[in-house]
């Protein structure tokens, strides 16, 4: 891992459509850990992923990151019209990692075991298979920080298993995962943000 930067936040408060979400929330995660952001609909998870990720500005508080973060959400973000590796490799192309786009989209193609499926256009793929394309993304940035916003949504349990293997193999590296979800997720040691109404 290039950057071995810690996540912090600090008395972070959030507040969206003048409604505050959570407030004075503080944590910090180190390279190798994972937190493990847990509370009801509406609650500001994904709210919280994007403060983490530098895309919001909290109202208050401060946050410190990586320099490169990587975000799954609930959309794809992959041209449906493109060819998967060719959707891929795209976003590789505006990654800071130096490695080639091409190389890096199929071996992330290749870890969330999509490979056989490079050629075809992203809007033929399933639902599972378009979020393990998602992850593929998140993969083949070689970001710091994986920012996972229900990230086992729409994948079977060979699919969960590969994720939890994913992001174990990126914590071994250094690498940190912020992970909001409500399915069970195996992440060790992983430390518990429970947000509330």
């Amino acid at each position: 891992m290039s950057d071995a930067a810690v996540l912090a936040f600090s008395g972070v408060t959030c507040v969206r459509g003048g409604r505050v979400l959570f407030e004075s929330l503080s944590f910090t995660l180190a390279p190798g850990g994972a937190g493990l952001v847990r509370g009801p609909n509406g609650v500001g998870k994904s709210s919280l992923l994007r403060i983490a990720g530098g895309l919001l500005r909290p109202a208050d508080g401060t946050v410190a990151h990586p320099p490169t973060r990587a975000l799954m959400a609930e959309a794809h973000a992959l041209d449906p019209a493109r060819r998967l590796i060719d959707a891929l490799a795209f976003w590789a192309s505006l990654d800071p990692d130096p490695g080639a786009p091409r190389d890096r989209a199929a071996r992330a193609l290749a870890a969330v075991d999509l490979a056989n499926l490079a050629e075809v256009p992203v809007r033929l793929l399933s639902t599972g298979q378009r979020r393990r394309a998602a992850l593929a993304r998140v993969v083949a940035s070689g970001a710091a920080l994986w920012l996972l916003d229900e990230p086992a949504n729409g994948l079977d349990t060979a699919s969960v298993g590969l994720l939890e293997t994913l992001i174990a193999t990126h914590r071994a590296s250094g690498g940190i995962a912020l992970v909001a979800t409500h399915m069970p997720l195996a992440l060790p040691d992983a430390q518990p943000i429970a947000l509330a109404c």
